[in-house]
């Protein structure tokens, strides 16, 4: 109770020193002036034997005030006795000298002082089970607001070099919009309800700010102020990079050059942050199980964390996980460009809100017997796979919380095997890549690896992709000859708008099916450029349906898939103004993914895994999540059915039950898209959930391929 106690004094303090500064001196004022009056009541003196306690309070706060109103208290103080004269004095002494202006001007310089003292982060802090960021940079405040889903009080503690007002600006900003979203949101579901049972669930549901967001400016290098973070005693720490076009920004040309080449490199910073943080958090005297995620771009930054990990990395005490921010966000995109309808499977899956991945430790090895037991009698959530990690093995699944995952139901048989299309083959994708960002070597292998396993299947292209972008970063990817899927590269600024849109217009013509269209967004241009020619190319994009459509009423617009990369979230509105849908944020993914992380570390490879069209282990495939079209997927459409009826059929069809072995390739259904691209995730109770899938549909899957 005293630690507690302790921590929540703490807290009050770092939040707000100048609130809880003046609290403190109102309580000791209040407490002085009823214990004055409490003394002078008990003193019996003439003419206040009859005066209660509220009314001596009142005579001795005139007192204080006025001296000269000491005869409302004493009539006479020459005829009272030594000891009640001095009591009285001392009590309009004590009294006047805290009211002074004096006292008050040097109690005020201290005030100022012990706030500016503490916003400096010179003051410890007494705090424990914390989230701590170090540094700041755009996907930042998309890991504050991410842990508003989580259950529960968060405490989060961000140490930064500089510009600390600008930070809690954005912060406040981005919850305030997240928790007027989501209310807005309840409020528009709960219309059809009666006006009072409407309201009584609104104020019981409502998503409230669940966060103590405290932010400090230091040097994220002192072992000293890590200490004064209380950094040994935190849940998570995330080490995160500084944005690239904040360095360009520099007015420096010598700081500039400096900061590309460290670019380049790698980035010293992080490797220094890492040292001290694990230095910390391995000692002895640290919390248990304690979880470092490490901002990581290069692979030189990537080998040197792999030494420290080595070195540093304490079973039980530290875990230090690297996330490679670019090789992700390449692969998410490539998967976007391939499944557009994945950007809102993953928007879900990836956060703390709604339908989320969980995992949990398990003593069952075998990932075909785990699942067909699992299905028996558990209608809440969805068994994944099992996986071995730091020597033990752990279950994933989909659901939407944790409790449904362990919620147990009366057993049922299988329904019977669905009919699948034991030959299906995923169909030739076309894609423009439109523009350029610092992931494209990453985006580009992500299209590599989904060749591979593909091709070797089909014995044909399984991609055709053009690339458009200007000619220095052509240049730049050696025109992209490395990739033999990309069959076509053209030169062309932001400003050769007939070249973008003539070139985009003859592929879509050219080729069968639909075409997407990837518009990158620079990560690396200056602040004040972001995302300025990604929504330059979208209206160039909308131009060229808008001119189609009028050429051929009975063009189909979906044949174009537009998929819109930006970097900073205040242009969502403008881009979904355009009537586009498929807006990555591509940096929210990162952040979903570091606030889960930070959560449940045995995730790391878990994303790994899905994000990549490869082979895993020797002998065990890599999973991934699939969109696929009903009318391939099946040899027989399924009926009416609800969810579990249907998750059960996918997966008897594709594994033998009795031998536990493999017959074809191991499916979990885990929701839909219907053919106007809306997206239902299956959760909460399968056998309440009504399925009936039609030709134009489409199957959310999770399988190897």
């Amino acid at each position: 109770m005293i630690r507690k106690t302790k921590e929540w004094l703490s807290i009050q303090l770092a939040k707000n020193p100048g609130r809880f500064v003046l609290f403190s001196i109102l309580v000791f004022n209040i407490v002085f002036f009823f214990l004055a009056a409490l003394v002078i009541s008990n003193l019996a003196l003439t003419g206040t034997e009859k005066m209660g306690m509220f009314e001596a309070a009142f005579y001795t706060i005139t007192m204080i005030l006025d001296a000269g109103c000491i005869s409302f208290v004493v009539a006479d103080i020459g005829q009272t006795g030594r000891f009640v004269a001095i009591v009285c004095l001392l009590i309009v002494l004590i009294g006047m000298i805290t009211f002074t202006g004096a006292v008050i001007g040097y109690v005020t310089n201290f005030i100022s002082d012990f706030i500016a003292k503490n916003d400096a982060g010179v003051k410890r802090l007494q705090i424990s089970d914390h989230f701590v960021i170090l540094n700041w940079n755009s996907r930042a405040s998309e890991i504050v607001n991410d842990l508003l889903y989580n259950r529960g009080k968060q405490r989060v503690l961000i140490l930064v070099g500089s510009g600390s007002s600008d930070i809690r600006k954005e912060i406040d900003e981005r919850i305030t919009d997240s928790l007027r979203r989501e209310n807005r949101a309840l409020r528009e579901s709960l219309q059809d309800l009666p006006f009072i049972k409407r309201h009584l669930r609104y104020h019981r549901e409502k998503m409230k700010n669940n966060l103590d967001v405290i932010l400090r400016e230091g040097d994220v290098f002192s072992s000293k102020q890590l200490h004064d973070i209380s950094l040994e005693q935190a849940r998570a720490v995330v080490i995160l990079g500084e944005d690239i076009n904040k360095l360009r920004n520099t007015a420096d040309r010598n700081a500039l050059q400096e900061n590309a080449s460290a670019e380049n490199q790698g980035n010293a910073q992080t490797i220094k942050t890492l040292m001290q943080v694990s230095d910390i958090t391995a000692a002895d005297y640290s919390a248990d199980n304690q979880k470092i995620i490490v901002e990581i771009t290069d692979d030189w930054t990537w080998e040197l964390v792999d030494r420290i990990i080595q070195y540093k990395q304490v079973s039980g005490k530290c875990n230090i996980v690297p996330v490679r921010v670019n090789q992700i966000l390449g692969q998410i995109l490539s998967q976007f460009s391939l499944m557009p309808e994945l950007n809102l499977v993953y928007r879900e899956l990836f956060s703390n809100k709604g339908i989320t991945f969980y995992v949990k430790e398990t003593k069952e090895t075998n990932e075909i017997r785990f699942v067909s037991e699992y299905l028996k009698d558990h209608f809440h959530a969805i068994p994944l796979t099992v996986r071995s990690s730091d020597g033990g093995y752990y279950a994933y699944y989909s659901a939407e919380s944790m409790k449904d995952t362990e919620r147990k139901d009366a057993p049922a048989a299988f329904p019977a095997p669905a009919l699948l299309n034991k030959n299906y083959q995923m169909e030739r994708k076309n894609v423009i890549v439109l523009g350029h960002n610092s992931k494209c070597r990453d985006l580009m292998e992500g299209f590599r690896a989904f060749c591979n396993e593909w091709d070797e299947e089909q014995h044909g292209d399984v991609l055709k992709i053009v690339v458009i972008d200007d000619e220095d970063h052509l240049m730049k990817m050696d025109h992209y000859q490395d990739y033999p899927f990309i069959i076509k590269t053209v030169a062309a600024t932001i400003f050769d708008k007939d070249v973008i849109c003539s070139t985009i217009s003859d592929f879509v013509d050219a080729n069968e099916g639909d075409t997407s269209i990837l518009i990158l967004s620079d990560d690396e241009a200056r602040s004040d450029d972001i995302d300025a020619n990604a929504l330059a190319n979208l209206v160039y994009v909308q131009d060229i349906m808008a001119s189609k459509k009028k050429a051929d009423p009975g063009f189909d617009m979906g044949r174009m898939d537009v998929i819109v990369e930006i970097i900073d979230p205040k242009h969502h509105d403008i881009v979904s103004s355009y009537s586009v849908d498929n807006v990555v944020i591509s940096n929210r993914f990162i952040s979903k993914m570091i606030t889960q992380i930070g959560e449940k570390d045995a995730m790391v490879d878990f994303y790994a895994d899905i994000l990549t069209y490869d082979l895993g282990a020797p002998g065990e495939e890599s999973k991934e999540i699939y969109v696929k079209n009903v009318s391939d997927f099946f040899e027989e459409i399924p009926g009416k059915a609800t969810a579990a009826e249907l998750i059960r059929r996918v997966w008897a069809a594709s594994v033998d039950e009795e031998m536990l072995a493999l017959v074809n390739n191991p499916t979990l259904v885990l929701g839909y898209v219907d053919r106007n691209g809306r997206v239902t995730l299956f959760g909460g109770s399968q056998m309440n959930i009504p399925v009936e899938l039609g030709p134009q549909d489409k199957v959310i899957v999770f399988a190897n391929h």
